[in-house]
């Protein structure tokens, strides 16, 4: 039990975490992940200059591509409209959410958050009105706000339907869909990060360098990021992932873009510009660095 002395601390912080700026917030944070204060002046690592980048630079274009719907038409500017996941509907209130208009399967996202997704495998066993009230309650809290980034206050929040991807239908076996998180440093890809296996908030991690060669210790593993438990090979598209990754990323210090490999094709997944809040506690203190040197300038 902690000791009412310890319950106060920790009410008195969380009240000032209520009326501090986000940029009061996110230091504080960062200080309780990692024990030490971010270096604004001469970021030191990766998740020192994804702080930077989003409290001192013009984060607009930010809160255009991190959004959901938005970042498809980016995607189709850049000729790679073939990659998109299909697009059924996109509703503006959660209320209008219609499970008529869409297929058996399918999965709906929030446009302005992080994993806020919902998938329905069987259209018949669906309640609508409860995936309604969830998105809802979503948008009653504005996304960002409480994490400390700052670019998601700027997107609308909206109910997004894309076409389901079949996790069967790739070619390593998983429980999830296996996400590859291409992360580029000024334009370049440098680092592809997997997770698989995605189960009740416990995953499994694995790291490549461009040239597909595993990087175990540009990993954290614990209880919640696992080691893979099956050897991954490079995805059948690793070149075009690369290519599409190197487009999609020009003119940015530094950002993750994440794709899917399903039935032989490559799909978009999403472009992410604060990584875990830029407080990502995944990759190693090594890994961290080696990216984080690479960057260059304020975008």
């Amino acid at each position: 039990m902690y000791s009412t002395a310890t319950i106060f601390w920790w009410l008195r912080n969380r009240l000032k975490l209520k009326f501090m700026s986000l940029k009061g917030r996110a230091e504080v944070y960062y200080r309780e992940t990692f024990g030490r204060e971010i270096n604004w002046e001469h970021p030191e690592d990766l998740n020192q200059w994804i702080n930077k980048l989003a409290f001192t630079t013009d984060t607009r274009e930010w809160s255009r591509l991190a959004d959901k719907y938005a970042v498809r038409e980016y995607v189709e500017s850049c000729g790679l409209g073939d990659i998109l996941v299909p697009l059924l509907a996109v509703w503006d209130n959660p209320d209008d959410i219609d499970l008529d208009a869409l297929p058996d399967s399918f999965v709906l996202k929030a446009t302005n958050g992080s994993g806020d997704v919902r998938i329905v495998a069987d259209k018949s066993k669906t309640d609508a009105a409860e995936l309604r009230a969830y998105f809802k309650n979503l948008f009653r809290h504005p996304f960002g706000k409480a994490t400390a980034e700052p670019h998601y206050l700027r997107i609308k929040p909206r109910v997004v339907a894309e076409q389901l991807l079949d996790k069967d239908k790739q070619s390593v076996e998983s429980k999830s869909l296996i996400d590859y998180k291409v992360w580029c440093i000024g334009g370049e890809p440098e680092l592809v990060f997997v997770v698989m296996n995605r189960q009740g908030g416990v995953y499994e991690t694995a790291a490549y360098d461009t040239k597909w060669q595993y990087h175990k210790e540009y990993l954290n593993h614990n209880d919640v990021h696992r080691p893979v438990s099956t050897v991954v090979p490079a995805p059948l598209n690793l070149d075009k992932m690369l290519d599409c990754a190197r487009v999609l990323a020009q003119g940015f210090p530094q950002v993750r873009v994440d794709f899917y490999e399903v039935g032989g094709n490559l799909y978009f997944g999403e472009m992410t510009f604060t990584a875990a809040c830029g407080r990502i506690v995944s990759l190693s203190d090594n890994a961290l660095a080696m990216l984080g040197v690479k960057i260059h300038g304020g975008g």
